[in-house]
């Protein structure tokens, strides 16, 4: 499958989101640990990042670690932290090359301290990148995301530095994590659930769900392109019926 053939450069999502599902299973299927399941998953974002960044994708989303996972078991929640640590630090020379600025979603302060402070590095120091924004969702829930948008909004409200009647979609989006982006164009979800799993719940609301069997350790470059080949074969009519959107 090459790019030429298979997609229109014209209709490539702004914003791709991804559920990057289906570490552990690979590992189990493989009668290992799921440590290692995560480990062979960096494989497929660094792909994932690269392709996108080449394909002319601005936003990509990747949902790297829930409020949820908080209660896996304490060994697989240290795993993945130091995973998470060892990837920023190793990939950010790659990533700063690559002009990719990195951003955060989610409840940061819960992170460790040490792997805080290594995010936060990365993200300083990419800040002025003005190629793919790579958003990591980490520690994030829709849910959370929510809520803290409502308390920031009722503050306000009580301080007396806004009207409740001045509420809209808009103001709440502005006090999302993603405050400043589009939404998600495409969702891709790997490892074959049907399911939101508490990611973007108000940013996907019109976003095209894209599922496949493939556990995320093997969803690589090809499997991104069938992705975004499927979804320009969509028509996206926002609540218009067919013939109003042609």
């Amino acid at each position: 499958m090459t790019v030429s053939t298979e997609l229109d450069p014209d209709n490539i999502p702004t914003h791709v989101a991804v559920i990057m599902d289906g570490n552990g299973r690979w590992a189990q299927k493989r009668g290992l640990p799921r440590p290692i399941g995560h480990k062979q998953g960096i494989g497929s974002v660094q792909d994932i990042v690269r392709t996108a960044g080449e394909l002319g994708v601005k936003f990509l989303t990747l949902y790297a670690f829930s409020t949820e996972n908080w209660n896996r078991p304490a060994s697989e929640v240290q795993a993945l932290m130091g995973l998470l640590k060892n990837f920023l630090q190793s990939e950010l020379k790659t990533i700063s090359a690559n002009n990719v600025s990195l951003r955060c979603l989610g409840q940061r302060q819960r992170l460790p301290a040490e792997v805080r402070d290594v995010l936060e590095h990365a993200i300083n120091q990419t800040a002025d990148n003005s190629g793919l924004i790579l958003n990591l969702a980490l520690s994030y829930g829709g849910r959370n995301e929510i809520v803290r948008a409502i308390r920031q909004i009722s503050e306000k409200c009580r301080a007396g530095l806004l009207d409740p009647a001045e509420i809209d979609d808009q103001l709440v989006a502005e006090h999302l994590d993603t405050a400043g982006q589009p939404d998600p164009d495409l969702l891709i979800r790997t490892g074959g659930e049907s399911r939101l799993s508490n990611f973007l719940l108000w940013q996907l609301s019109y976003a095209e769900l894209y599922i496949t069997e493939t556990l995320w350790p093997d969803f690589r470059k090809n499997e991104f392109i069938s992705a975004l080949a499927d979804f320009q074969k969509r028509q996206r009519r926002f609540g218009k019926t067919s013939n109003q959107v042609g």
